[in-house]
């Protein structure tokens, strides 16, 4: 599991992304529980995840509607399969409105960027 945290604040909202292996829905399950065993990210508003299989799809959107799509779809771009990528969101107080979108997106970018795919 890698993580990057606090790479994006705005607002009052925080950002983390963080992924790892992923063959099946129960391996990500076992991610995020992973993942929440750390207090910090079990008390986050949202942890939005995808990961791309060769059937297509497998994401849950926790409350940030429209996120895991588009995660998938930068997944899919890349030919990242079988990887998990975990958006976490700490909200603000402050609604972002489609600077959400922007920054789950950058937020992937990131992880792309700075992990170790291999």
């Amino acid at each position: 599991m890698q993580i990057f945290d606090g790479i994006i604040s705005d607002r009052g909202s925080k950002y983390a992304v963080s992924g790892g292996p992923c063959a099946s829905p129960d391996e990500a399950k076992a991610f995020i529980k992973q993942l929440c065993r750390k207090k910090k990210f079990a008390k986050a508003t949202h942890n939005t995840w995808a990961y791309m299989t060769p059937e297509g799809p497998v994401k849950n959107d926790d409350g940030e509607t429209g996120a895991g799509m588009l995660m998938a779809q930068m997944l899919e771009r890349e030919g990242l399969m079988h990887h998990i990528v975990v958006v976490t969101r700490w909200y603000g107080g402050k609604h972002l409105g489609g600077d959400r979108f922007r920054h789950v997106q950058d937020s992937v970018r990131y992880y792309l960027d700075h992990a170790d795919l291999g």
